[in-house]
């Protein structure tokens, strides 16, 4: 009788890294620093590189440490551009410059999700400086130009927080959840956003509140049965002396 064997897929091996030579390597480093300094959300964020092992890592800075956001590998003929979701995967191949501008315009959440506050920013050429901007039939627009804008642009330009909380939660935007403004406070200094996903199993999401303690602006994920409002999410955050849920 002949014998079955489960056959399980060829293992796809590593890309090999190329050597660089000293010159190469800091071309590359003053390069990539060069395209950073142009970003005001990767410099908000502080981000670096680091040089490991033949790999360029893009680093930012935590209090709990630092987080790699991703790592470029010379190879023979090209540079490539990996993410690590449990394990190390491909975004792009091309050159540093394309690399850096990859990461600091990304508006999926693969590293940040802030791409269009970037972009924003980068087009009023003043750095971190808070654009003017009103609400129009309950719509966010710039003051000046009336144009439309995205969540991240709002809750920086027009709500005042600053890109590491609008940043929060990381892990929704590393699953691609869009989000969308549901009620703000009078006062601005409330904010619940709805965090969505859907694909063919279905529909995924959460909900954050992001509110402003004694002059701090927080991010605190909401336990969905207490998520209808400001209000029933603030009751909620109150009674676990403001202990978010995930």
């Amino acid at each position: 009788m002949r014998s079955w064997r489960q056959r399980w897929p060829e293992r796809i091996p590593r890309p090999k890294v190329r050597r660089l030579s000293a010159d190469e390597r800091q071309q590359l480093l003053a390069k990539m620093t060069k395209e950073i300094d142009c970003s005001p959300v990767l410099s908000g964020f502080g981000v670096q590189v680091r040089l490991l092992r033949g790999r360029f890592y893009i680093e930012r800075p935590l209090s709990s440490g630092v987080k790699a956001w991703g790592r470029i590998t010379p190879l023979a003929d090209d540079l490539l551009l990996e993410v690590e979701r449990r394990n190390w995967s491909e975004v792009a191949r091309g050159s540093a410059q394309k690399f850096i501008k990859v990461i600091a315009g990304d508006t999926q959440g693969t590293f940040h999700g802030l791409g269009s506050l970037d972009h924003s920013l980068r087009k009023a050429g003043q750095g971190l400086t808070r654009l003017p901007m009103k609400v129009k039939d309950n719509k966010f627009i710039y003051a000046d130009t009336g144009a439309g804008c995205t969540v991240q642009e709002a809750l920086f330009h027009y709500f005042g927080l600053p890109i590491e909380v609008i940043a929060q939660p990381a892990l929704w935007y590393s699953y691609h959840r869009t989000p969308r403004i549901v009620e703000c406070g009078e006062d601005q200094t409330r904010v619940l956003v709805r965090f969505t996903a859907t694909s063919l199993s279905g529909s995924f999401g959460g909900t954050c509140l992001y509110a402003q303690r004694d002059g701090t602006w927080g991010a605190y994920p909401i336990r969905p049965s207490e998520s209808r409002s400001i209000a029933s999410a603030e009751a909620w955050l109150v009674k676990r002396k403001w202990k978010a849920w995930c």
